[in-house]
């Protein structure tokens, strides 16, 4: 079930991977780290650049995050 609350748990865990790996990781470690699917990594990372404490680049064919 994607609401609020689930969206917030899968934020903590992609900041406390982000957080583990010395604040930055692709979308594709994410996955592999936190064992979310895609559109969860998407959700939470959307709910953490709202709370302003991560970075979203582009990089080749993937989106690198980064902690603030």
């Amino acid at each position: 079930i994607m609401n609020v609350e689930t969206i917030g748990l899968w934020a903590g865990a992609v900041w406390n991977a982000l957080n583990d790996a010395n604040g930055s990781l692709t979308v594709k470690g994410l996955k592999k780290t936190t064992k979310l699917k895609e559109k969860e990594v998407f959700a939470a990372i959307g709910w953490l650049a709202r709370e302003g404490k991560v970075n979203v680049n582009e990089v080749e064919k993937d989106v690198e995050v980064n902690l603030i």
